[in-house]
Parts: C-alpha cells; structure tokens; sequence
C-alpha cells in the first residue's frame, strides 16, 4: 500500500471512530459505569475455579437477582446502554455458575465427597503457603 493511500485509509478510519460523538462518550458515566463494573463478573469468572465451600449462597443469589434487575434497566433507559447490558449478562452466567456449585455442593454433596474436596483444597493452600514461604526466605 502506497504512503499516501495508507494515509487517507488512516484519516478515514480515524474520521469514522475517532470523532466528537466518541470522545462524548467515552467520558459520560454510561460508558464509565459499566466498565468500572466489570470487575465484579471478572471476579465471579476468576472464582468459579475456587473451593465450594468458600461460595456464599445468599450473595450468590443477590448477585444474580442484581445482575437480572441491571440487565432489564440497561434497555429501559434512553439511549439503551448494551455495554452495561453485556457487564451484566456476563456476571448473571457467572453468578449461575456459582450458584449451581453452591447448590450442589451443600445440598448434593455426600460427607465423604466433601471431606475429600475439603481436604484438596487444604492441601493445595499449603503447597501454596510453603511456596510462599520459600519465595519469602529466597528474597531475604
């Protein structure tokens, strides 16, 4: 591609994304409000790898009846805010993730299998805790 052709290219994608209408948005609370809530199905992903018994049922579940109530306001407000709409749907799956391993974890879970999931996780913690000692005494 020639300089000059890659430069009109340039110009024009810029004109098309990089306008007046995109900044105004980019710094209005309809665009910053969901991003800052990202961080909530972002946590939920990261802790579906974690110990069951660590869930919180009651949270779980506000968690998912938030995200509904958020998801159904994120379309009823002019202009509909799909990106506050995605932020929740994500944390909604999350939050049914959870859900679904506290509730089988705590109601379908026999004494056996959850002494030996409890027992996993205390040995992983302890692996984790003499690598963090090691690594603490290496630095020293």
């Amino acid at each position: 591609m020639s300089q000059p052709v890659q430069r009109a290219a340039t110009r024009s994608l810029m004109q098309k994304y990089i306008n007046k209408e995109t900044l105004k948005y980019v710094f209005t609370t309809h665009f910053w409000g969901p991003v800052s809530n990202f961080g909530i199905p972002i946590a939920a992903i990261y802790d579906l790898k974690k110990d069951p018994t660590l869930i919180s049922g009651p949270m779980t579940f506000a968690l998912i009846a938030y995200s509904g109530v958020f998801m159904r306001y994120a379309l009823a407000v002019s202009p509909k805010n799909f990106l506050l709409f995605g932020c929740h749907l994500t944390n909604e799956i999350a939050q049914l993730g959870q859900g679904y391993r506290y509730v089988n974890y705590t109601y379908f879970t026999s004494d056996a299998e959850k002494a030996e999931i409890a027992a996993k996780y205390e040995a992983q913690a302890a692996e984790a805790a003499a690598k963090e000692a090691s690594a603490a005494a290496a630095t020293s």
